[in-house]
């Protein structure tokens, strides 16, 4: 038998050098715990070096309350930390960091020196005080005004091995710069300055978290996102989430917090994924920035080495809340999140059946640029000038929105129709662009989901039924399911052994092609069978029903028509984008079009 090792205690190099294996697998893991200790400090403003992507110099100063002279050696030693001292601590962690085994970690992989100067009411020192991880080194005095000073130099040194796996200075840089981006969202009131071989790639001055936000994100993030702060006992999200048109390829712009730690939970990911799910392509991501906060005795964050996962007690509690918070946060009707309220122009913007009957009866569009019939535009110039005289307005134009601001609706009302594609209207900001197809889709999708979850499908009998030829097994299954199709609002009948009779649709969809409509019916039927058409594929198909049924490009519509469509828009949850997830209607403000013809200048 081979002969086996006696059972032997590590040394402490090694000991150390392990336990770096789980803390520091790259420059960023490394500069991310010593941000943290920074964080941990009360540090209003950190400056972080980097040489060669932090592989030859990573330091980090700080302006926090320090450490003690005497502590210099306690801090670069396993286990060793200031932040909890019982089991009950452990159960409420309040800081980012607790383990007391990220400046051992790093030391026992890099060559680390602590300088720092305690300071405080009662804990002042006359100096700093500097001690490097040298075994046997003693603390020395040093020059330091306050705060803290951790330098580290040379990473995996005295392992090779391990040097081999990192990549290029410029892939290390990026992925330590993500770090600083990630701890500097959840602390705007500390300022960052990130330096790269001698030049400064990064400063973010102290702000809100509106203000860090944009900084760290982009102002085309913040264009396109809505802020959210919701609360629910003890549970409270808040941040910004984007809306679909900003959806990226990738998730690089997805950033969530428990307790300003950033995480990557499995749990939160879905529940934000989920509350998307209406409005995204499947194929795309969608970008936010949320923070939630708990009771940290219901959330363990002991379960991960650089502590990126979480478990929560509740589980399904948390999902919820989030996925609740945010989906109605995306579900605002635009007529709430506008700077005013407006009656319709028109038809009745609850009536759905008035809108689609016209539509049915539209010309194909000819020209491109449509103004409606002559005696229409005159009438509804006349309303603007005399329901607006008393505004001092000028006819045709809108009343000034600081003037009458909340009785300009928020999609305001319609000048033309350009191409038969696009709703031109006026609005207190200035020109508003709707795609009327997406527009319509939205809001058909809404409202037979609406139906069909109030067991309230309303259907329109059609005078002469819909024949199309059909194979014997849609035949049958259409006789099988008669019942279930009924709740969906179709009336399918046999009219031989290879022929259906359409004779009955949904009323919202009443200006689809029954045949066209009926198919796709019987094409979901085979493919998912009747279960998970009325469950699981039921949104999906009704979102497919809707783009069937909206109003198709090179129709005209009327002035009447297209204020109808706007006011059921404001109406609408989610009217902002299509059920593919693009965009339903954009805004060109005057100061856009000032700055486009040079005006002023």
């Amino acid at each position: 038998m081979p002969t086996t090792p006696a059972i032997h205690l590590l040394p402490d190099l090694l000991i150390s050098q392990i336990a770096a294996g789980e803390v520091v697998d790259r420059p960023a893991s490394v500069l991310k715990e010593l941000l943290e200790n920074a964080l941990d400090a009360g540090s209003s403003s950190i400056q972080i070096q980097l040489e060669e992507g932090g592989v030859k110099l990573i330091r980090v100063g700080d302006d926090g309350c320090g450490i003690a002279g005497d502590e210099l050696a306690l801090a670069l030693t396993r286990h060793a930390t200031s932040k909890i001292s019982s089991l009950d601590d452990l159960e409420r962690v309040g800081t980012l960091g607790f383990r007391g085994e990220a400046l051992a970690s790093v030391a026992g992989v890099a060559r680390v020196t602590l300088t720092s100067r305690r300071q405080g009411d009662h804990a002042s020192e006359a100096h700093a005080w500097r001690l490097g991880a040298e075994p046997g080194a003693a603390p020395e005095p040093a020059a330091l005004a306050a705060g803290t000073v951790v330098e580290m130099r040379d990473l995996y040194y005295n392992t090779p091995a391990r040097r081999k796996f990192l990549k290029s200075d410029a892939t290390e840089f990026a992925h330590c710069a993500e770090a600083v981006k990630r701890i500097a969202l959840a602390h705007p009131d500390v300022a960052f300055t990130l330096s790269h071989n001698g030049r400064v790639s990064l400063h973010l001055k102290r702000s809100d978290a509106r203000g860090r936000a944009g900084a760290v994100l982009g102002d085309d993030f913040l264009a396109e996102a809505r802020p959210l702060d919701v609360r629910a006992g003890p549970l409270r999200v808040s941040g910004f989430c984007a809306l679909p048109a900003y959806s990226r390829a990738r998730n690089d712009a997805q950033y969530c917090y428990v307790n300003g730690r950033f995480v990557r939970d499995r749990l939160l990911i879905h529940a934000l994924r989920e509350a998307y799910q209406d409005q995204l392509h499947g194929s795309r991501f969608p970008a936010y920035c949320v923070f939630l906060e708990i009771d940290p005795a219901t959330v363990d964050v002991n379960v991960h080495p650089q502590k990126t996962e979480v478990r929560f007690r509740d589980t399904r509690a948390v999902h919820q809340f989030v996925f609740h918070a945010v989906q109605r946060l995306l579900s605002i009707p635009l007529a709430s999140t506008a700077d005013g309220h407006g009656q319709a122009v028109g038809a009745d913007p609850s009536d759905g059946k008035g809108l689609a009957t016209a539509f049915t009866t539209r010309a194909p569009y000819q020209g491109s640029l449509h103004v409606s019939e002559p005696g229409a535009t005159r009438a509804y110039l006349d309303f603007v000038s005399t329901a607006r005289a008393a505004d001092g307005v000028q006819s045709g134009a809108l009343p000034n929105p600081s003037a009458t601001e909340a009785a300009v609706p928020a999609l305001g009302y319609a000048l033309a129709q350009l191409h038969g594609v696009y709703i031109l209207a006026q609005n207190s900001h200035g020109l508003v662009v709707v795609d009327m197809h997406a527009a319509h889709e939205r809001i058909l999708y809404e409202k037979l989901k609406a139906a069909f979850a109030d067991r309230q499908m309303a259907t329109q009998a059609l005078l002469i039924p819909a024949v199309f030829g059909a194979e014997a097994v849609d035949i049958a299954a259409a006789e099988e399911h008669a019942e279930a199709l009924q709740q969906l609002g179709f009336d399918l009948a046999p009219l031989g052994p290879r022929q259906l009779a359409v004779r009955r649709v949904p009323a919202l969809l009443q200006a689809a092609d029954p045949a066209t409509l009926a198919r796709a019916l019987l094409d979901e039927l085979r493919e998912h069978g009747v279960s998970q058409l009325l469950t699981t594929r039921r949104n999906e198909f009704l979102a497919g029903m809707a783009c069937h049924g909206a109003v198709r490009a090179r129709r005209l519509l009327s002035l009447p028509e297209m204020n109808a469509l706007l006011r059921q828009m404001e109406e609408t949850e989610r009217a902002d984008h299509c059920n593919h997830g693009r965009p339903t209607w954009t805004q060109l403000t005057i100061a856009d079009l000032d700055r486009h013809f040079l005006r002023g200048r």
